[in-house]
């Protein structure tokens, strides 16, 4: 994603759970620290600061450029310049061609994106380690010579446009925490401004602004570099200094904003009305200091207390004890100067702003008021150390805890020091810095309402960027270069790739418990982590007709209470081990997770087993789930992209179990009983179909024995898990759903493809991957990069244990939705029509490695790919046969899977948005088109109304 201000999770809250006997929390004292980054920096003569991370243990490496330059120095007048001309940084350079960057990354199995935030924009990417001199080269020749011309400018705003469509207006809430909380939060400093900007903004900015932009802050002497992972020292140093100690270090200064936000004495309060709000919000602010403060760390921890995991105070008040939101959370949005402390509330079907608004206000009171205990205070400390040691756990990581380090903070050390410190924060410490920070009268509240439930007399109102907020015009240099390209014959080329470096995969160990349960160790020694995953089979493929969403809701209550320990409980006891835990279904299986750290391994396993063996679905938790899900439904079919995915499944897959939704329909939830809950976990959790699977550093005899303790004793159910029948494939439909007013379309062309161990899959996934897989692919080059109508494309291949869908997707503005659905035909037909070429088909397989490479670099990532392996039925010695299997595929064969699996003509094509700006060229092009209005959408039957 190349816009990344805030990461916020809208999804629903996981639900709550019954009351039942109390059982003794586990130990949590850790005896595990997060090792200090081992890194070397040096800064040369022109000013650019240089720092590096040597890991020889793994085969890749990541280089990243942070600009010290985000959207506070956006122009006045040109909010969202800096966004933008991240854009641009992807197109030509004197020596490099448009898009090259992605021909140097992803077509070598490796990857590129980039980021803006209020402080800095970030380049980063990730390659084998044999191409680390190719990326410095290129990222020296951006720095020192990219040309701005006008195609490539003009095409790269309208693909802006379109996120700004997609992310803000589209999406429900995106207005309110991309332009509202900032705009509110601010009276005088430009962080006031949203990261995206405007329409009307983007529309004004020139070429000369952006060329004037570029000479100003894409210097030397304002960036940091960082390599981190697998290079020579020396090798480095030498590559360093011929490529980027040439650029020259400009001699103006760098302009700098030094505006000061003023603190706020009085609180405010405003209400908006929007389109596509489908549950009222609200959002508190408060102004925290720069995150190179003192007070961060204390702060830190503060937050973590209100809101991390199901323990926490947010959580276990406002929505599971008070059932007053579908989720709550907070953030802590610090920056170079003033930043934010964040909470937010999704209020749940029927309930008031004004109550949530009083229970968040309620809860930052507590803080104030009384000390937190010891118990949350250890807590949230093991919390924030577990998430530290899986932040480095890659080279990626570890570049960019370093980097955000430099640039925000000013310290390359800043994040180790901010963990020690984190380690001395008293109880103490944090009312203070709650009573410092968090007052009544510190607040900035913004009450987010549904449009129709606006009074009549109430005229709409938005909350803009206000007029004191104090912006400078762009002072440009006395002289701006203009670049252009080299000619043909005159550019330098890359510089060839080194030899490869061979990755080390895992080895899975696979043995038996004597109840028939599987035990997959994969052993990982580098860092004390430790990922356990339970999978079954069963899942929603099994769940009764009009009982859609009956496996999942059965999977999520597996952690809401069991014989022995309630909710509560759970969430705080795996809270105090600094880990987490999770539950859900899929398909054609269910699955239940923790991550902790090694140190606290057997007890976590210990409330593993308990809930995956001993679920006590007590009648006020299954209620609780059943609303908390339904409401979670309601924000999903809100989305236009989730929808047009929601309807495409039920189109292809029709009236079978596949076709449901998997987390249900209101209609199907509320039908749901005990004993369908009960019997669709019998469908899935027995001994004899379950398999743990550990990854990490645990020894295959430690998990042996630590398996045997906690799993020996489940017993076999008896129950057999109902074979899923074979698919009736409907004809393809045409489907248009009409929701009136919608920021964007969702477009998806679906349609059957094969099960994970059909012969032909990889043919396909190939196939598959060439159509939609990455930036480089057909569907995005021609949607986005050519014509700029959406701001990416791609297509999935879903493989499951007995059947399988593909589908292509994007989002573009209404007007051009119709387009944009001819376009995806055209490649659909186009790979079945002529072979791969072998340069096409080398980069495309080099995509599917890189992308299951990095997904094994994490303990999490392994257990996910072995856990898919055993619920489709794939034999774990994949793990060692996937990189062979995808370079055994030849351009015939995937010419010959496409011409079967690709063809359009077997697709369905499903279209969510605003039906007056598309539904009359769909129609001419697609007769047959059926228009679904919103409301009268029934996804609960394969009609679809």
């Amino acid at each position: 994603m190349r816009l990344l201000r805030y990461a916020l999770l809208l999804g629903a809250a996981c639900c709550p759970a019954a009351v039942v006997a109390q059982s003794a929390p586990p130990k949590s004292t850790s005896n595990v620290s997060v090792k200090p980054l081992a890194f070397t920096e040096r800064v040369l003569a022109n000013g650019l600061r240089v720092y590096a991370i040597r890991d020889t243990a793994t085969p890749n490496v990541s280089v990243q450029v942070w600009y010290d330059v985000g959207s506070k120095d956006d122009p006045k007048g040109r909010s969202g310049f800096a966004h933008m001309f991240e854009h641009l940084m992807f197109k030509s350079t004197r020596n490099l061609v448009s898009e090259q960057m992605d021909r140097l990354t992803e077509d070598v199995g490796g990857y590129n994106n980039a980021s803006t935030n209020d402080d800095y924009t970030n380049y980063y990417e990730v390659v084998p380690a044999n191409h680390l001199q190719r990326l410095l080269f290129a990222e020296a020749d951006r720095m020192a010579s990219l040309v701005v011309e006008p195609k490539s400018f003009a095409s790269e705003r309208d693909v802006v446009k379109e996120e700004l469509r997609q992310s803000t207006l589209a999406r429900p809430y995106g207005k309110l925490f991309s332009l509202y909380y900032p705009a509110l939060a601010y009276a005088r400093h430009p962080y006031a401004r949203g990261t995206i900007g405007s329409l009307e903004n983007l529309e004004a900015a020139g070429i000369d602004d952006v060329r004037a932009f570029h000479a100003t802050y894409y210097r030397p002497d304002n960036a940091v570099l960082v390599v981190s992972g697998n290079f020579e020292p020396a090798q480095l140093d030498r590559w360093i200094d011929t490529y980027f100690a040439p650029i020259k270090k400009p001699s103006g200064e760098i302009p700098r904003v030094t505006v000061a936000e003023p603190a706020r004495t009085q609180a405010v309060t405003r209400t908006v009305y929007e389109p596509n709000t489908p549950l009222p919000a609200v959002l508190i602010s408060y102004h925290i200091p720069a995150d190179r403060a003192a007070d961060i760390p204390a702060l830190s921890l503060l937050k973590a207390i209100l809101s991390e995991g199901e323990s926490s105070r947010l959580y276990e008040s406002v929505v599971y004890r008070d059932q007053l939101a579908q989720s709550a959370d907070a953030m802590i949005d610090s920056k170079q100067s003033t930043g934010n402390l964040v909470v937010y509330a999704i209020m749940a079907g029927g309930k008031s702003v004004d109550a949530g608004e009083a229970a968040l206000k309620r809860e930052i009171a507590r803080l104030r008021d009384a000390p937190v205990t010891p118990a949350e205070l250890a807590e949230a400390k093991n919390e924030i150390l577990t998430a530290s040691i899986i932040a480095r756990e890659t080279a990626e990581g570890k570049a960019s805890t370093l980097a955000s380090s430099v640039i925000v903070d000013g310290d390359p050390r800043a994040a180790d020091r901010q963990l020690a410190a984190i380690a001395q924060v008293t109880a103490a410490d944090i009312q203070r810095v709650a009573r410092s920070y968090l007052a009544d009268a510190q607040s900035a509240t913004i009450r987010y309402l549904p449009l129709d439930a606006k009074p009549a007399a109430t005229r709409v109102a938005t909350i803009d960027v206000a007029p004191t907020v104090l912006v400078a015009d762009l002072k440009a240099p006395v002289s701006v270069e203009i670049v252009t390209p080299a000619a043909e014959g005159q550019r330098v080329l890359p510089p060839a790739p080194g030899t490869p470096i061979s990755p080390t995969l895992p080895q899975p160990i696979s043995t038996q418990l004597a109840n028939g349960m599987r035990l997959i160790t994969v052993e990982r020694h580098d860092l004390p982590i430790v990922t356990a995953y339970l999978v079954t089979g069963g899942g929603a493929a099994t769940d009764p007709a009009n009982r859609a969403g009956v496996s999942s809701l059965a999977a999520e209550l597996l952690t809401k209470g069991t014989r022995t320990r309630t909710a509560t409980q759970i969430a705080r006891q795996i809270d105090g081990l600094g880990g987490s835990i999770g539950s859900d279904a899929g398909s054609d299986g269910a699955a239940v997770d923790v991550t902790v750290k090694a140190d606290q391994l057997s007890p976590a396993l210990s409330i593993l087993a308990d809930v995956a063996m001993h679920p006590a679905f007590a009648l006020d938790e299954i209620e609780r789930a059943r609303t908390q899900q339904i409401d979670a439904v309601s924000l999903a079919l809100k989305d236009p992209a989730q929808l047009a995915a929601l309807v495409a499944d039920r189109a292809v897959l029709g009236a079978s179990a596949y076709g449901a939704p998997i987390g249900g329909t209101p209609i199907s939830l509320k039908a749901i009983t005990r004993a369908d809950i009960t019997a669709a976990y019998a469908r899935s959790f027995s001994p004899d179909q379950a398999t743990l699977i550990m990854v990490g550093d645990v020894t295959a005899a430690q998990a042996k024995t630590l398996a045997d303790a906690q799993f020996g004793p489940w017993k076999k159910t008896g129950a057999a898990t109902t074979p899923a029948m074979a698919i009736d494939y409907p004809a393809p439909r045409v489907i248009v759903v009409d929701i009136p007013d919608a920021g964007q379309a969702g477009v998806v062309v679906a349609r059957p493809a094969i099960a994970r161990t059909d012969p032909r899959y990889y043919s396909l996934a190939v196939a598959n991957t060439v159509l939609g897989g990455g930036f480089s692919s057909r569907l995005n080059q021609e949607i986005r990069i050519k014509r700029g109508l959406a701001y990416g494309a791609g297509s999935t291949l879903n493989a499951g244990k007995t059947q399988g869908t593909v589908a292509a997707r994007t989002q573009t503005k209404n007007p051009t939705a119709t387009e944009v659905v001819s376009l995806i035909a055209a490649e659909l037909a186009g790979m079945g029509k002529a072979p791969v070429s072998p340069g096409e088909l080398e980069t495309r397989k080099a995509v599917l490695v890189g992308n299951f490479g990095r997904g094994i670099e994490t303990t999490s990532g392994v257990a996910g790919i072995l856990g898919s392996y055993v619920q489709n039925g794939v034999s774990v010695d994949e793990l060692q046969q996937f990189t062979a299997k995808v370079g055994a595929v030849d351009s015939a064969s995937v010419q010959t899977a496409a011409a079967a699996l690709l063809d359009p003509k077997k697709a369905s094509i499903v279209v969510v948005g605003d039906a007056r700006q598309f539904a009359p060229s769909l129609r001419q092009a697609y007769p047959q088109t059926e228009l679904i209005p919103e409301a009268a959408l029934k996804l609960d039957t394969a009609a679809l109304k």
